[in-house]
């Protein structure tokens, strides 16, 4: 799940972040793979062809026999190979790094064996690595903070800055320039996370003559930190960074009290990052009606990532290699696809909708999408489509919620924020769908009352850090997801007559 993003109080539009990156694409294949390709030349999808009931019953077929054999077991030994690629290779699996190279090739051995052909579609994107992220209070308490710079974040001055903290009221997110009203000329700025996208954080500070941004993530635990991005990175302004919401907290307190010094040595360097996304076609079904079916592989340089997004990715390797020995029954083509560098900001996904030309998007009926789908403290959520844009996502959102009422388990809307892989197929007119058991999202005492756990803690209180792994999962609501996921992979994958129809097709 993208770094970039403000839990559930904004809506970043669609793509914002995956249509700003800069991407320089080549084509070569992997080991076992073939290169890349656009969808197949088809007709356009059409719901022209009558919605039948023995189709729809062969749909219902084929989805009852694929839920029954996609497991949560057969799915954790996907997550057990993407954990090893993990431990041995620095604990973490983010795009440009020998983890997820790692588990690259293992969906890749996987899916060839069950009479895949894998695909690999290349791309390079610009990054921005720490060089130093030096934080301290020189006064009146002195400590050391433990800061994360932000992607694209301006360094601090040669040799560091010394300066004063200035706190934003308490309720404000820096996201007005009112909020900037106080004494903040040539002062770090205290404000906190979310409310709108950081680029727009960090504008509004360096036009109120701030010399530097600190962001509170101000979420459960005390201790957590994520990493955040400026994008599009031309409107960085100010040296930013994010503090755990226990130091920043602290810091406010101190500084209600009086004055605050501060030291901060705040780093980055500009380079060139290559990944890959992995794609693989069922081999029958009609190619003017593909789905996609995706999660990203990849993981945040926080951490091994086995929830976001190993247990999504995990699921769909999954479901293809339960799907592959009922492939005459397939009458839409299926693409399951891992997508990399989704942290960076949907650079995968991103790209290979790029890479469509007018016929291949209109061809490709929908897609669905899936995030952190074995999260422990979950909430059981599908993507909200009503009234959304593309037609066919509300139908899209009704077979999830079908599913799930079906088998009596509540469900609560997740909206479309533009904060994972459906943005950029939402963004060329796309339906998507899918779900997640939560992130960062805090849970609410409704969603305790629907789904347990407990209220007022993340959903995943391991998002982006290094205890998202193996033992940190859930089975059960991986199970879950897995049943609905693999229900609607294989009833689209015999009959999207009805989500062609509400787009007119």
């Amino acid at each position: 799940m993208t770094l970039t993003r403000a839990p559930l109080r904004t809506a970043a539009p669609a793509c914002a972040l995956a249509c700003a990156a800069l991407l320089v694409a080549t084509a070569a294949p992997a080991p076992g793979a073939t290169p890349a390709s656009g969808a197949s030349a088809a007709s356009s999808v059409s719901g022209a062809s009558a919605r039948t009931p023995s189709v729809r019953a062969d749909a219902e077929r084929l989805a009852g026999r694929l839920a029954a054999e996609v497991t949560a077991a057969g799915a954790w030994r996907h997550l057990e190979a993407f954990q090893r690629a993990a431990d041995d290779h620095d604990g973490v699996r983010a795009a440009g790094t020998a983890g997820y190279d790692v588990s690259a090739r293992y969906v890749t051995r996987r899916l060839t064996e069950a009479g895949y052909q894998v695909r690999v579609q290349r791309f390079s994107f610009p990054d921005s690595v720490p060089v130093s992220q030096t934080a301290q209070v020189t006064g009146p308490d002195p400590r050391t903070l433990h800061p994360l710079l932000a992607r694209f974040s301006p360094a601090t001055p040669d040799g560091g800055w010394r300066g004063r903290l200035a706190v934003l009221p308490e309720k404000a997110y820096g996201c007005d320039a009112a909020d900037y009203a106080g004494d903040v000329r040539g002062h770090a700025v205290l404000a906190r996370y979310g409310g709108c996208d950081l680029a727009r954080k960090t504008e509004l500070a360096a036009a109120a003559g701030a010399a530097a941004l600190l962001v509170n993530v101000d979420q459960q635990p005390a201790a957590m930190n994520i990493r955040s991005t400026v994008r599009p990175p031309a409107v960085a302004r100010v040296p930013t960074a994010n503090l755990p919401r226990g130091e920043a907290e602290r810091l406010a307190a101190d500084a209600a009290r009086g004055p605050v010094d501060l030291f901060l040595d705040l780093r980055g360097r500009a380079v060139t990052t290559d990944s890959y996304n992995l794609l693989a076609d069922t081999p029958a079904g009609r190619a003017d009606r593909t789905v996609v079916l995706g999660s990203h592989l990849d993981s945040a340089t926080e951490g091994p990532g086995l929830n976001d997004n190993g247990s999504s990715a995990a699921m769909v390797l999954e479901t293809a290699l339960r799907l592959a020995p009922h492939r005459d029954e397939v009458r839409n083509r299926v693409r399951f696809a891992f997508w990399g560098a989704e942290e960076e900001g949907m650079i995968g996904s991103g790209h290979y909708v790029g890479q469509l030309n007018d016929r291949e998007r209109r061809e490709t009926a929908l897609v669905l999408n899936f995030e952190t789908i074995a999260s422990p403290n979950y909430a059981r959520m599908v993507y909200h489509g009503t009234g959304a844009v593309p037609p066919g996502t509300d139908t899209v959102e009704k077979v999830f919620t079908d599913r799930f009422a079906r088998r009596g388990l509540p469900t609560v809307p997740l909206e479309f924020d533009g904060r994972s892989d459906f943005a950029p197929f939402m963004a060329a007119g796309i339906p998507a769908g899918g779900g997640s058991a939560g992130y960062n999202h805090l849970k609410t005492p409704e969603w305790q009352r629907l789904f347990g756990g407990t209220a007022g803690e993340l959903t995943d209180p391991c998002y982006h850090q290094t205890c998202d792994t193996l033992s940190h999962l859930d089975r059960t609501i991986l199970g879950q997801f897995g049943d609905a996921m693999a229900w609607a992979t294989a009833r689209f994958a015999v009959d999207v007559s009805d989500v062609g129809t509400a787009r007119g097709r």
